[in-house]
Parts: C-alpha cells; sequence; structure tokens
C-alpha cells in the first residue's frame, strides 16, 4: 500500500491502454482528411509489412504523413509527407523529425514544403 511517498509514486505511473501507433490528437473530419488518412492506414496495414521497417526518421514516414494530414488537411499534408519521403532516401540524414504544430510564416499551406529548417 502506498502512502504518498516518492519511493510509492511508480504505482500512480502505470501504462495506460494501448494507443496505437499513429496520432490520436483532435482535428476536423473532413472528406479529404479521412481519405488521405485510410489510404496511409491502407498502407501501413497492408504493404509497409512486404517493404520493410526501414525508415531513418522518428516518426516513420507513414507516422508522420498520418498526422500531417490529420493536422493540416490532404493538400499541405500530403505535400509535406512527399517531401518527408524525399527526404527518407539514400544520402538523406535521419533523426527527429516532428510534424510542425502549426503552418506559419513561411509555412503556408499553398507551400508547406517550405520548411523553416
Amino acid at each position: 500500500m502506498c502512502d504518498g511517498k516518492a519511493e510509492c509514486r511508480h504505482e500512480a505511473r502505470q501504462p495506460g491502454p494501448y494507443r496505437g501507433r499513429n496520432w490520436r490528437g483532435p482535428f476536423p473530419r473532413t472528406p479529404g482528411r479521412l481519405a488521405g488518412m485510410a489510404l496511409i492506414r491502407l498502407y501501413q496495414l497492408t504493404l509497409s509489412s512486404f517493404i520493410g521497417h526501414g525508415c531513418r526518421h522518428i516518426p516513420t514516414c507513414s507516422e508522420y504523413g498520418y498526422e500531417a494530414i490529420a493536422r493540416h488537411g490532404l493538400w499541405p499534408g500530403g505535400w509535406m509527407t512527399l517531401y518527408r519521403i524525399a527526404r527518407c532516401g539514400p544520402g538523406g540524414k535521419g533523426g527527429l523529425d516532428p510534424v510542425p504544430p502549426h503552418l506559419g510564416g513561411r509555412l503556408r499551406w499553398l507551400a508547406p514544403w517550405r520548411r523553416s529548417s
């Protein structure tokens, strides 16, 4: 039994239910977003196992695409995903590459491939 001491705090950090690997934040459920996310999910469930797990980035390219389309819509999220896949090829750098939370300034909806970094 725990009375709130520091050595008992690990009991309060029980892992929650499994939420999956894709982003589950709030987003408007427009037809374009749902169609784009469905295509990426179909890829994850079918072709991804044949291609293998060779993405150099965190999150993977399909997870990035799912989140980018959910957050920013089909047009900018789709361009961001294509740009990310192009950077994942031979000679590309890897590492942590999260989806930007907002497309402002140089990341306009018309040209989301213009990244600030």
